[in-house]
C-alpha cells in the first residue's frame, strides 16, 4: 500500500539521530546520491517544500526553515553553510538537534561553539584521540613551517599514504602497467585515521567499506556519540 509524504515524514520524526543517519546512507545507495553531490538543508517533521540554497547572512532561509517546525535538522553542505546555517537558526531561538557532515574545520568549530546539540558525522578521526598518527602529522607540519592546522590535513595524509602504498606494490622498477596491477589489490592502512582499510580493487580506486563516527560538544570536550559505524561500498 501506497503512503503518503506526511506519513513518511511523520515516521521519519520517530527515529533516532543515529536511525536518521543510518536512512541517509541507505537511500544514498539506493538512489545513487554520493557525497559530491551539491545538497542542501533538510529537516523534519513538516519541512514542506525544499528551500532554495541559503545565502551568506542565511536570514531569510533560516526563518522559513525556523518557522517549518523542525525538531532535528541534516545537513550535508560546504562547512560555512552548516555553521552559519546553525547559527542563524540558534539566533532566531530554534534549540533542537542539528547534524552536518565533518567537513576539515569540524574539530576547530566544535569547541569554538560549544553547542550540546550540534552533531557531527565524520569520516576521519579527530585529532582529541591524540592517537600517534596525529602527533605524527602535528610534527611533519610543524617542521614544514605549515601556516594550517595539523587538524585540516588528514585527508592530504591519507592521500599520500595511499600514493606510497600504491609505489611500494609497484616496487622500484615500477612502470605503468605494474602501478595499475598494484592499485588493483591494494590495501591502505590508515594506522586510526579512519574505522578501518581502505581497500582497493580493479573496479573501486576509492574503497570498498565506508566508516562514521558521530561527535559532538559535552559540556568541556569533544566527546563521541557513535563510534565507528561502517557501510559497504556496492
Amino acid at each position: 500500500m501506497a503512503v503518503n509524504k506526511d506519513e513518511i515524514l511523520d515516521a521519519i520524526s520517530k527515529m533516532t539521530l543515529l536511525e536518521v543517519m543510518e536512512l541517509v546512507s541507505d537511500m544514498e545507495k539506493k538512489f545513487g546520491v554520493t557525497a559530491a553531490a551539491p545538497v542542501a538543508v533538510a529537516a523534519a517533521p513538516g519541512a514542506g517544500a525544499a528551500a532554495a540554497a541559503p545565502a551568506e547572512e542565511q536570514t531569510e532561509f533560516t526563518v522559513v526553515l525556523k518557522d517549518a517546525g523542525p525538531n532535528w535538522v541534516y545537513s550535508w553542505a560546504p562547512w560555512v553553510t552548516q555553521v552559519r546555517t546553525l547559527e542563524a537558526l540558534r539566533k532566531l531561538g530554534w534549540e533542537d538537534d542539528y547534524i552536518a557532515w565533518g567537513h576539515l574545520e569540524a574539530e576547530a568549530e566544535l569547541a569554538r561553539l560549544k553547542d550540546g546539540k550540534f552533531y557531527v558525522v565524520n569520516s576521519n578521526a579527530l585529532f582529541q584521540e591524540k592517537q600517534p598518527i596525529h602527533q605524527e602529522i602535528e610534527v611533519a607540519a610543524k617542521q614544514a613551517g605549515s601556516k594550517y592546522p595539523a587538524q585540516t590535513m588528514t585527508e592530504g595524509w591519507i592521500g599520500g599514504m595511499a600514493i606510497e602504498a600504491a609505489l611500494k606494490a609497484a616496487g622500484a622498477a615500477a612502470d605503468r602497467a605494474k602501478l595499475r596491477s598494484a592499485m588493483e589489490t591494494l590495501q591502505i592502512d590508515t594506522k586510526g585515521l579512519r574505522g578501518g582499510p581502505i581497500v582497493w580493487t580493479q573496479n573501486n580506486h576509492f574503497r570498498t567499506q565506508l566508516y562514521y563516527r558521530v561527535y559532538k560538544w559535552d559540556g568541556s570536550k569533544i566527546a563521541r556519540v557513535q563510534d565507528w559505524k561502517n557501510y559497504s561500498v556496492k
